[in-house]
């Protein structure tokens, strides 16, 4: 299983529908926020090029953008990460 980080910020009704839908594909996360943690937000750019969160990070693959932009990218990461 690859690992799966989920770049959020308070606040952000993306970011908490990215991690209910992790959590309802059975998917485990580790939620970095990057508000918060500057190094976390500095990991995030550094992965993704972009500096807004949410982005999701599955192994090597970065997805940003609203929940409704990521879920179908996210369905798919997740059925191979399966594999």
């Amino acid at each position: 299983m690859k690992t799966v980080i989920v770049y959020t910020v308070p606040g952000c009704a993306s970011c908490e529908a990215i991690k209910r839908f992790l959590l309802a594909s059975v998917a485990a996360y580790t939620e970095k926020n990057v508000r918060e943690d500057p190094a976390a937000l500095a990991e995030m750019q550094a992965k993704a090029n972009v500096r807004i969160a949410p982005v999701t990070v599955i192994g090597e693959e970065a997805f940003y953008g609203t929940f409704d932009d990521q879920r179908p990218l996210l369905e798919a990461a997740l059925r191979h990460n399966e594999a």
